[in-house]
């Protein structure tokens, strides 16, 4: 996209507020315009204010016209100033809301393929860059070069030779910009990637603390903030260099002007071509020009800068959200899927995950998927709520093809709880009825509490279901996040349960409190549950082993375990381990 494109698309934010936007820049335009007078006022005044100053009160006359030139100036740029702030708030809030909203549609295998941290530093710090581009730096430039014009027209009112000597460095100061703003670009984008890294390795500080205290991670962390930071210091700097570079050359060639037109002037003086009044207000008019030309010249880094930010705005704005081309309405569905010779494949995967994988879970029963890592389990699971799309084969609910229903209706049948429970910092009323049951009744939330266990503990807090819980839930224990886990699937009520090893990780009496939560759950629902410790599964209607993404038996447990095949060994295996680790 060219600059004037991304700058066209960044208009259209404004748009919605060009009022107050034209407003200030009224306002900005009218103190710009204002300029020339204060040079204008040391002509008259020293060509004639000095001579006819007979009156009483006639010395009164300049000094109050000079206040007045001010004060008028002062509120204009007050104005101008504040509304462009408001609006550029407003296109900043915008944005981010339009990022956003983007966001939580992408699908997941853009969250797969780009850094977390670099996400939200779009949202954080790039996009108060656009806005910049998109308001203040455009105002500063119409108000300066207004200034700019104003002077030029007074400059050659006065004496249009020595005018045109001025005009002469332009083509320079044209060049030295355009020199410098292709600089500018390249680093802003840098310092944008840099800001990512940044904000990534700060998250993953944050979120593993107790991981890299334990294992001693502090000097290794150190190392990489510190190089990460180090990249934005050198960017920085190499910005700063670009923006001190170009300000003293244009001031130079700005400077060399103005020293020929003084040169000039001084001869006309001696030779009577000129009043004293007007030479004074010429170089006033021309050193006044310096501070906006300096300001005009000084934009061009927060334009590059802004123009920089929003290409990183508008790429992840223009992606593609997630595919939805389903018109089927499932109603509430009956719970009867089907793998159908599925195939599926990472990106850059040396095989698939899934190759021809077929079973069936029937409305209200248990089908389990057990084996080794990488076999396909979590694949499945993935599969099912359309997170990604299959390769080959088929997938069906209620016989409807996956991909022929909406994503709203498909997912609204599903419920998920996993070993890694996502919790909000909200309260605890909030995290049951999460989404699009938030305006839930307080009873309906009790029940699905009590129903997964979860009541006693969360009546035991001072604020009961009022409680903020902090960031995932970080104030309450492993197998109360995991009930509150189970409160929100139970009070979603849907037809096709997914559990993702839901009872790992816990202690023995948080486990038994969990498994009857999950029992509860389970009840005539169609439950898919990915298994690695084969104890919670053992009641399951069906058994599934995979292996390096096919399907390699299936039954009940102990028809599994009569035939003394994959699962019989897995199962072996782990008892094994078990009592090794109970010794």
């Amino acid at each position: 996209m060219t600059s004037r494109e991304l700058y066209a698309r960044l208009l259209t934010y404004v748009r919605p507020y060009w009022k107050a936007f034209l407003a200030a820049l009224a306002c900005m335009g009218l103190t710009g315009l204002a300029e020339p007078v204060f040079p204008a006022m040391m002509k008259f005044l020293l060509d004639d204010g000095f001579s006819k100053a007979s009156g009483e009160w006639d010395w009164m006359l300049w000094p109050l016209a000079i206040m007045a030139l001010f004060l008028v100036r002062a509120i204009f740029g007050f104005c101008g100033d504040y509304l462009m702030s408001w609006v550029s708030n407003n296109v900043i809030t915008e944005l981010r809301k339009g990022m956003f909203a983007r966001m939580v549609r992408l699908p997941t295998r853009y969250y797969s393929d780009n850094l977390s941290g670099r996400l939200m530093s779009r949202v954080t710090y790039d996009v108060t860059g656009v806005a910049n581009a998109a308001t203040s730096a455009l105002t500063s430039m119409i108000k300066d070069s207004l200034s700019i014009f104003g002077l030029m027209v007074w400059l050659l009112y006065l004496n249009w030779k020595l005018t045109l000597i001025t005009l002469s460095v332009v083509p320079f100061i044209a060049i030295v910009v355009r020199t410098f703003s292709k600089r500018l670009r390249k680093v802003a984008r840098g310092q944008q990637e840099s800001m990512g890294k940044i904000t990534q390795v700060l998250q993953e500080t944050i979120e593993g603390h107790k991981v890299l205290k334990i294992f001693g991670g502090q000097t290794y962390e150190e190392a990489r903030f510190g190089q990460s930071v180090g990249e934005q210091r050198r960017l920085a700097m190499r910005a700063t260099m670009g923006m001190a570079a170009q300000t003293p050359i244009v001031q130079f060639f700005a400077a060399s002007g103005v020293a020929v037109i003084m040169g000039v002037a001084l001869k006309q003086a001696a030779n009577d071509q000129t009043t004293v009044g007007s030479f004074v207000s010429f170089i006033t008019a021309m050193l006044m020009i310096l501070a906006p030309l300096k300001r005009i010249t000084d934009i061009n880094a927060p334009i590059q800068r802004g123009l920089a930010a929003a290409e990183s705005v508008f790429s992840l704005m223009d992606e593609a959200t997630e595919e939805d081309r389903g018109t089927e309405e499932l109603g509430r569905a009956q719970g009867l899927v089907e793998f159908d010779n599925v195939t599926f494949a990472y990106p850059g995967g040396e095989r698939p995950a899934l190759d021809g994988v077929s079973l069936t879970i029937r409305p209200g029963e248990c089908v389990a998927l057990v084996g080794a890592s990488g076999s396909g389990k979590t694949t499945a699971a993935n599969l099912l709520p359309r997170f990604y799309q299959v390769d080959g084969g088929e997938i069906r609910v209620d016989g409807h093809l996956l991909q022929n229903i909406r994503l709203d209706s498909l997912r609204g049948n599903i419920a998920l709880v996993s070993q890694d429970v996502v919790l909000f910092n909200d309260t605890i009323a909030a995290n049951i009825a999460y989404g699009s049951k938030a305006e839930a009744k307080p009873e309906e939330i009790r029940a699905a509490a009590k129903a997964a266990h979860a009541l006693d503990f969360i009546e035991a807090l001072p604020d009961g279901f009022a409680t903020m819980i902090g960031e995932n839930g970080v104030k309450l224990s492993g197998g109360q996040r995991q009930r509150l886990a189970i409160a929100r699937a139970l009070f979603k009520n849907a037809p096709i349960l997914i559990l993702d090893e839901a009872t790992s990780a816990l202690d023995t009496e948080s486990e038994r409190h969990v498994q009857a939560a999950l029992d509860e759950l389970m009840r005539g629902r169609s439950t898919l549950v990915i298994a690695h410790r084969l104890s919670t599964i053992e009641r399951a209607d069906r058994i599934v082993v995979l292996g390096e993404g096919k399907v390699i038996e299936a039954g009940a447990h102990g028809e599994l375990l009569a035939r003394n095949g994959a699962y019989a060994r897995l199962h072996s295996l782990q008892k094994h381990s078990e009592a090794l680790g109970a010794a």
